[in-house]
């Protein structure tokens, strides 16, 4: 099993900016993309980014492209998403993800999530 922990949500002005962290832990070695996705109040779960394991290809949803970078650290077991000029319709709960393969867009296909982090986005 692998476990993944959230962490750097917060409360930002609009404009403004904020770095998650999600954190892997136990068998690290069975996966190799990893993600975010998020889910607003009374929306459907949206896919953000995704990264393969060497990093060398990352792929984001349009509504974020240009505004938001994901990065990881294999060494570290830990992957990076770096959130600039927030928009209110960025608040959401957002959700590390990960699986044992290639970078994918569809949230069914991810093996391992973490428990989110809620990240608000006042106007």
């Amino acid at each position: 099993q692998v476990g993944l922990v959230e962490s750097g949500g917060g409360l930002v002005q609009a404009g403004g900016s904020l770095r998650l962290s999600c954190a892997a832990s136990g068998r690290t070695f069975s996966i190799s993309a990893m993600g975010w996705f998020r889910q607003a109040p009374g929306k459907e779960r949206e896919f953000v980014g995704t990264i393969s394991w060497s990093g060398s290809r990352t792929y984001y949803a349009d509504s974020v492209k240009g505004r938001f970078t994901i990065s990881r650290d294999n060494a570290k077991n830990t992957v990076w998403l770096q959130m600039n000029s927030l928009k209110p319709e960025d608040t959401a709960v957002y959700y590390c993800v990960a699986r044992n393969g290639d970078t994918v867009t569809t949230a069914t296909l991810y093996d391992y999530w973490g428990q989110g982090t809620q990240v608000t986005v006042s106007s």
